[in-house]
């Protein structure tokens, strides 16, 4: 068995597996990265690993290299990322793609990534709409006469949250044992 060769600082050495990443998720091909490098396909591939580059499938390079495939998908995550609020890396499954490549699209679709405080306050505004509306939810069913042990059991909640989310929503609580519809308040002459 013959020994492996010795290195040499030449012009293969000077192509790194970080460069050769960047022109991969661009939308090169291995085999254009070889043409352009004068490396082995082996090696691209071997520098593409050591990159920890996620490898597309045929089919995916093929939809981002074709126009009209690119635009589509673009304006589909453009809707995703300012409509549902997505992130870069929700966008970038699915799209099945990076997120560069994610973040690249949604700027050629005409969209502005967002910074990560903007993307939470999103979420947690749709969030809180979403408590709100399961706190009068369930403020309604305590007025008709159930308890707070019954309405935790039905939603899969803690006592405790049903508390919470009943007081949040401004709910009249009941004296503790005395199930039934709230009375109104008496009023002192």
């Amino acid at each position: 068995m013959n020994p492996p060769p010795q290195p040499t600082a030449d012009h293969n050495d000077q192509v790194t597996a970080h460069a050769l990443r960047e022109q991969y998720e661009s939308g090169a091909t291995v085999n254009q990265l070889v043409a352009s490098s004068g490396l082995s396909y082996g090696t691209v591939l071997n520098r593409l690993h050591e990159a920890k580059t996620v490898m597309r499938t045929s089919w995916q390079t093929r939809r981002l290299r074709d126009g009209q495939a690119r635009r589509n998908l673009a304006a589909r995550l453009r809707r995703l990322y300012e409509q549902q609020g997505a992130t870069l890396t929700e966008l970038a499954v699915e799209g099945s793609v990076t997120r560069r490549v994610a973040r690249r699209l949604l700027i050629e679709a005409g969209g502005t990534p967002r910074s990560t405080q903007q993307t939470l306050r999103i979420r947690s505004a749709a969030s809180t709409a979403r408590r709100m509306k399961l706190a009068l939810s369930l403020r309604a069913r305590y007025e008709a006469g159930a308890t707070v042990p019954d309405l935790a059991a039905e939603c899969s909640y803690s006592v405790g949250t049903v508390y919470r989310l009943l007081h949040q929503a401004g709910t009249r609580m009941r004296p503790k044992h005395n199930h039934g519809p709230a009375r109104a308040p008496r009023k002192r002459s």
